[in-house]
C-alpha cells in the first residue's frame, strides 16, 4: 500500500507543480496509479500564488484526481478572515495577526488581486476580499478535512496530542501544536506524517514524519511516498530513504 504526501505549500504553484510531477514519474515506474496523494496543509499565506495553489488543487480533484488536502492553520485562518476580520486564531499569539508580515496573510490576499491590503482599513479590505476570492474557493477552504488515515500512516497537520484517541484530538492541535508532540517519543500506533513546522528536509523521527521542509521560506516543496512506515523522498533522481 503506497501512499504519497506533499508538505507545506504556502502560496507556491511552481513547486507544487514540480513535485506533482515527481509523483508522476515515481507512479510510471513504480505501477502505484491509484495511490492517493495526501497534502498536509497550509495551502495559502507567505507565497506568491495562493490562489493558484487553490484552483490547481481544486480542479485537480474534480477531475477525478485521487487527491486529499488537509487543513492547516494557515488555511484556516484566511477562511476565518473572511468570515470575521476581527475574529483572532486561538492558535496565534497575541502579539499576532493574520495581517503580520510573518504571517503571510497580505500576500494571499494579493494573489486574489487586492492592492497592499496590510496598509488599509481592514474593513474596506475584507470587503474587496468577499468580492474577490470567488465562493467555491470558500466553501472548499471550509470542507477540508483534519486528518487522513490510511494503513500503518496517519496524515495531519501539526501533529496529534500524546496520548488522546484520534476522535478526541481537538482542531486546535490538530493545526497547531509544536512541542508537545514534537518532543514526544511515545509510538503512536501508526506513523504520524506531518508539517507545520518547518526544517530543512524531511526528517523519519521512528514515531513520525515531518515533510515540511521550509517551502515558505525560500526551501524546497518535499513530496514523500510512504509504504506501511517506511517513507522514502521523492527526487529528480528517484527515491531517497528517509531512516529513521
Amino acid at each position: 500500500m503506497q501512499t504519497y504526501a506533499i508538505g507545506d505549500i504556502h502560496g507556491h504553484l511552481d513547486l507544487l507543480q514540480k513535485a506533482h510531477d515527481l509523483i508522476e514519474a515515481d507512479r510510471a515506474q513504480h505501477g502505484a496509479a491509484d495511490a492517493p496523494v495526501v497534502h498536509v496543509g497550509d495551502v495559502v499565506d507567505r507565497g506568491p500564488n495562493s490562489r493558484g495553489v487553490i484552483e490547481f488543487l481544486m480542479q485537480g480533484q474534480a477531475a477525478g484526481a485521487p487527491w486529499s488536502v488537509l487543513k492547516g492553520n494557515h488555511d484556516r485562518m484566511f477562511a476565518g478572515f473572511l468570515v470575521d476580520p476581527w475574529a483572532r486564531d486561538p492558535g496565534l499569539r497575541a502579539e499576532l495577526s493574520w495581517f503580520h508580515p510573518r504571517l503571510g496573510g497580505p500576500q494571499t490576499l494579493e494573489s486574489y488581486g487586492l492592492i497592499k491590503p496590510a496598509d488599509r482599513p481592514v474593513d474596506q479590505v475584507h470587503a474587496e476580499a468577499l468580492a474577490a476570492v470567488p465562493q467555491a474557493h470558500r466553501d472548499w477552504l471550509a470542507a477540508l478535512p483534519l486528518h487522513f488515515l490510511r494503513g500503518q500512516a496517519l496524515f495531519v497537520h501539526a501533529g496529534i496530542r500524546p496520548g488522546v484517541d484520534l476522535a478526541a484530538q481537538r482542531e486546535d492541535d490538530l493545526l497547531w501544536i509544536r512541542a508537545d508532540f514534537l518532543e514526544d517519543t511515545r509510538d503512536y500506533g501508526a506513523l504520524v506524517v506531518h508539517g507545520h513546522t518547518a526544517i530543512e528536509t524531511p526528517r523519519h523521527y521512528g514515531n513520525r514524519l515531518n515533510i515540511d521542509s521550509s517551502a515558505a521560506y525560500g526551501g524546497p516543496l518535499s513530496a514523500v511516498v510512504i509504504e506501511g512506515r517506511d517513507a522514502w523522498l521523492l527526487t529528480p533522481a528517484g527515491r531517497e530513504p528517509l531512516l529513521p
